[in-house]
């Protein structure tokens, strides 16, 4: 089946996933299949798959027509895993917190400036979307999510050229945008577009993805058995600084201890997790090359320890 997404990491996602005969396993991230097809040709197991944007299904439906009753998707965001799972619990999750090439290259989806489209950029395509951000949003407002979600530190003056240039004529494409943002910045030296910040800013912000993403992880324990793995690929820093506080708050700290000592009297409820990525797991040079959105991907992995909570 040809998929127009290239998957992240795919031989380090089934590598640390280890899928097993029999288990089950949680695609929150479906995309274009990539993971969830790697995942059922691996092992005879069984897949659950989520994505929020209804233009996968298509996708969805090809691997269920081949792989039948191992697998199930369905349209949700993972914020809401604990409902969509009605109570099932996996063996291993994969998450993949990028924009899809799928996204990016339809131009209507409003992703990313190289085309020229509609500013939309709603990964559900349903609710408040960039347009409706940069038509109502006040220039503090507007200031404070460019800093804060694309770390941009001209946000200020991007911000105000964006105001005036919305009351000459209302701002609806993506080209647009991105000239307003260059013409409002003063030059510097960078290997990527003065604009790109600002365009992840808006996306992160109407999308909710940090806030998602917190939800998800807060109801991760409650989703897993013991021993399951948790796979998180991130592309940006705030989300790559959010799961790495999490992994580590909730894993012991190793301590130096000879095999015949006693365990511990006192467990921590709260330390539930064991790292096995120290360090993020970076793209090769190969996949570099041969996909340049890998470029900026991380991968972290931990294991759930003890028992059902």
């Amino acid at each position: 089946m040809s998929s127009p997404h290239y998957p992240v990491f795919l031989c380090e996602i089934i590598e640390n996933l280890q899928p097993q005969h029999g288990k089950k396993y949680l695609d929150c991230t479906f995309g274009a299949g990539g993971y969830t097809k790697a995942i059922l040709d691996t092992s005879n197991c069984f897949v659950k798959a989520l994505d929020q944007d209804p233009t996968v299904y298509k996708y969805a439906e090809k691997l269920g027509t081949k792989y039948k009753e191992r697998f199930e998707f369905i349209q949700g965001n993972f914020a809401n895993i604990k409902e969509l799972s009605r109570g099932e619990r996996y063996d291993g999750v994969v998450v993949d917190l990028g924009v899809s090439s799928m996204q990016l290259d339809e131009k209507e989806r409003g992703f990313s400036f190289m085309r020229d489209g509609n500013l939309d950029m709603r990964m559900s395509s349903s609710g408040y979307s960039a347009a409706d951000f940069i038509a109502s949003a006040s220039e503090e407002e507007m200031a404070e999510v460019i800093y804060k979600y694309g770390e941009e530190v001209q946000s200020r003056q991007i911000a105000k050229m964006i105001v005036q240039e919305r009351q000459k004529e209302p701002i609806t494409t993506t080209v647009r945008l991105a000239e307003i943002v260059r013409k409002s910045m003063h030059y510097r030296k960078s290997k990527i577009d003065p604009a790109t910040k600002t365009f992840q800013a808006i996306r992160i912000y109407i999308n909710k993805e940090l806030e998602n993403l917190e939800s998800f992880l807060g109801n991760l324990n409650d989703i897993l058995n013991p021993g399951a793995r948790v796979l998180i690929v991130s592309f940006h820093s705030l989300e790559d600084s959010i799961v790495k506080s999490f992994f580590k708050n909730h894993s012991l700290k190793k301590v130096a201890r000879s095999k015949y000592a006693p365990e511990p009297e006192n467990y921590d409820e709260s330390k539930w997790l064991k790292i096995i990525s120290k360090k993020p797991i970076l793209p090769t040079t190969r996949e570099i090359r041969e996909n340049h959105r890998s470029r900026s991907a991380r991968l972290r992995v931990a294991q759930k320890i003890g028992g059902i909570r």
